[in-house]
């Protein structure tokens, strides 16, 4: 009994100096034990004499690498899973500063979610944890608290306030830049571009449309109809030919059987005779042929006819109604898709479902995108509810219905740009890109997610067909080197450095122009972008969409090396580049830079303005006399020679009055005067060029002669202060023989 007693007390203590080695080991070098017990002695006791030697040593380094650090200005914060960056950083010399990180819901706030930038950087199952054996990043971290941070790397743009930061403190975004990282604002913005570019958006960005607006959705509408009609006339010429492409691309059309669904016969005529119009309508408008259309002229087709001619397009083209006697009709649908597809860019992508993608305007990542082929369809999508409606935005954007397949499979391509000043525009195209499958092969049959979105946060949620060829992977990614050696194997490996790689050269560089106005530049801020392109069949590349904040997460072999090189190569542009311009930019190519443009200076709300003074009204010319030419109105004016006898007045007076003046000359009393008519109101007289009020009598006697001029001017209405009035004379003369005597006076 009391060996058993003995041999539990030794387990016991055992346990309890077990369990104080493994306190001590994990304290800090001044630690002690609790209630102030002594270190144990022997082995024990030399093992933590090793322990506490070690941490002075690391607490020695750590402060003399956040001393150098402070000093050197090189104290970073990185907010996420980014430890690409931290492990870069450190290799520079860089210490952290560790940032309290708060949920995403802190961010995120009712209604914001239209104003939110669109970002896809999904990290989750992502987190690594760090590797710190010995404790040395934390006591660094904790050495620096209070320093100020000169590197910041976030996951979010509202994480820092650029406004508070210093010229010298960098950060990885730029603020505003959701004027092209939502998909309104690169709806809106590239409408713009030949303000700055002479290139044609239509050529590389499907068009697009903001339903949410009251002037575009009529647009939409009227674009949909349009390409109905286009469509249904590619659908007369592919069914009658029958062509069907094999190889790298699907077929024009997958074969359907006709519905056994009753339905209204197709008029083939008028359906033809309604598209052939409203196409040929649409030509004229591009070649501003309509510009001398009246207004009232009626529209091609009314309401009730469209609604007969989509109503026939969807039975004929959507539910595979049989047409009769339709291939008398191929040579002038021909000959209209050929004028169509020299001013139409679009016209090779349109295919003939009219299909369309409807896109919540401020979300990433593919959540709430869907398709749609049918119009009612898509006017219920995107107005149907009123809570949707208000409180988020949606964009109606053309689908590709063509698009380049990889053995039957859609793909689109994430290729990453890198833009590190505004003004100049500096914009840097990363060399390496990736592309991304679907798990189905490809139909116009569904209008699936499965089938027609290639983003990786869906598709991983998804089993892969077991109908899709072998050479894709079950992760649905291929590298560039995998997709350019799949271009060698048909013969098209050229045309990736020929159309492709250009094309999404000139699509980012025209994207970035068009919003540089409207960005806040600043020195020492930069951007990393992700950029998602789909490829035609000739291989033409479309943007589709752009976002801020591109998953860097290792979620596949191929983005586990890529995501890993661009954010190395990320740092060498902003950190080595920047400081000597020969340092090794990695795979980053410099694509744009021109000359920088001077902005004026702002003066606040001190308007100057510039002129010159305005010469005062001048005199009135002399006058003139009535037998002079009206020809020599304008030219100098000639002293008139003094007169001897008195000129007669012009035929201003009546008779009577020039009877009386006669009998007055031969001095004989002259008979009464009649009464004078009505005193007139007075007459408004304008002189070009004269801007002065006259209120002398028109009558003027030269003093130093006896000649009589009268100025008479035929009146005009003008302006008030330009009159000139003849009651004044008038109203002194009551008689005839007064104004005599007055003249003679």
């Amino acid at each position: 009994m009391r060996a058993d007693v003995s041999m539990e007390a030794t387990r016991s203590k055992q346990s309890v100096q077990q369990g104080r080695d493994k306190h001590q080991a994990t304290a800090t070098p001044n630690a002690t034990y609790p209630g102030g017990d002594t270190p144990p002695k022997g082995k024990a006791c030399r093992s933590f004499v090793r322990l506490t030697v070690l941490k002075q040593e690391t607490l020695k380094k750590a402060k003399a690498m956040a001393e150098n650090a402070v000093k050197m200005h090189k104290v970073f914060s990185v907010q996420g899973p980014y430890s690409v960056v931290r492990t870069a950083l450190r290799a520079r010399g860089w210490v952290e500063q560790r940032m309290h990180c708060p949920t995403q819901n802190n961010h995120r706030h009712p209604g914001n979610e239209s104003r939110a930038c669109n970002t896809d950087a999904d990290n989750s199952g992502s987190l690594v944890k760090e590797q710190d054996p010995d404790g040395l990043y934390g006591l660094m971290s904790r050495l620096v608290r209070n320093e100020m941070v000169y590197f910041y790397w976030t996951n979010r743009r509202d994480t820092i306030n650029t406004n508070s930061l210093k010229k010298e403190q960098i950060t990885n975004h730029f603020a505003k830049s959701e004027s092209f990282t939502t998909k309104v604002g690169l709806c809106v913005n590239l409408r713009n571009l030949y303000w700055f570019d002479s290139a044609d958006p239509d050529t590389f960005f499907p068009r697009c449309y903001r339903p949410g607006a009251q002037d575009e959705m009529p647009a939409f509408i009227a674009d949909y109809r349009r390409t109905a009609c286009s469509s249904f006339l590619k659908y007369i010429v592919e069914r009658e030919q029958g062509v069907q492409r094999v190889g790298n691309s699907h077929s024009i059309r997958d074969v359907k059987k006709p519905s056994k669904l009753p339905s209204s016969p197709v008029i083939l005529s008028q359906m033809l005779d309604s598209a052939l119009k409203v196409c040929h309508e649409f030509l004229e408008s591009l070649e501003h042929r309509d510009i001398d259309i009246r207004s009232e002229t009626p529209p091609t087709l009314t309401k009730e006819e469209w609604t007969e001619f989509i109503n026939g397009y969807y039975l004929a083209v959507h539910e595979g109604v049989e047409i009769e006697n339709s291939d008398r009709f191929v040579t002038c649908c021909k000959a209209m898709l050929q004028r169509l597809r020299e001013v139409s860019p679009q016209q090779d992508i349109d295919g003939t479902d009219n299909i369309w993608i409807i896109k919540p305007a401020a979300k990433s990542r593919g959540r709430g995108i869907k398709c749609a082929r049918r119009l009612d369809r898509i006017l219920s999508l995107v107005g149907g509810d009123p809570t949707l409606k208000t409180n988020s935005k949606w964009v109606v954007q053309k689908y590709l219905e063509r698009p380049l397949l990889v053995h039957g499979t859609k793909f689109d391509i994430r290729q990453w740009f890198l833009v590190t000043a505004w003004n100049p525009l500096t914009v840097w195209f990363y060399k390496k890109c990736y592309v991304r499958f679907a798990t189905q092969p490809y139909s116009l049959h569904t209008l699936d997610s499965s089938v027609h979105l290639c983003n990786n946060s869906i598709q991983k949620h998804l089993t892969p067909s077991r109908k899709r060829h072998c050479s894709i992977p079950v992760h649905n990614m291929w590298s560039d080197d995998q997709f350019r050696r799949f271009l060698s194997s048909q013969g098209r490996e050229a045309e990736w450095q020929t159309v492709i790689v250009p094309g999404m050269k000139e699509a980012l560089i025209h994207t970035v122009q068009t919003t540089q106005d409207q960005m806040e530049s600043r020195k020492n801020s930069f951007e990393l972008y992700g950029a998602d392109f789909m490829l035609g069949q000739d291989l033409r590349p479309w943007l589709i969409e752009i976002n801020s904040s591109p998953t860097m997460a290792a979620s596949t072999p191929v983005t586990a090396r890529l995501c890993t090189a661009v954010q190395e190569d990320t740092l060498r542009i902003v950190l080595d580049w920047t400081a000597d311009h020969t340092a090794n930019t990695g795979d980053f190519e410099l694509i744009h830079k021109p000359a920088a443009v001077d902005v004026p200076q702002y003066v606040g709300v001190n308007l100057n303005v510039d002129g010159y003074k305005i010469p005062g009204p001048c005199s009135l010319p002399p006058m003139r006399s009535p037998n002079r030419s009206t020809a020599k109105r304008h030219g100098p004016v000639k002293k008139q020679p003094k007169a001897e006898k008195v000129t007669p007045l012009p035929k201003l007076l009546s008779k009577s009055a020039q009877s009386q003046i006669n009998y007055i000359s031969k001095g004989v009393t002259p008979p009464p005067a009649p009464p004078l008519p009505p005193v007139p109101a007075p007459v408004k007289i304008f002189s070009p060029n004269l801007p002065m009020t006259i209120t002398a009598n028109p009558l003027h006697i030269s003093p130093a002669s006896n000649s009589v001029l009268l100025w008479k001017r035929k009146p005009k209405e003008v302006q008030p202060h330009t009159s000139l009035s003849l009651s004044k004379t008038v109203q002194t003369s009551s008689t005839l023989s007064d104004f005599v005597n007055a003249l003679g006076s």
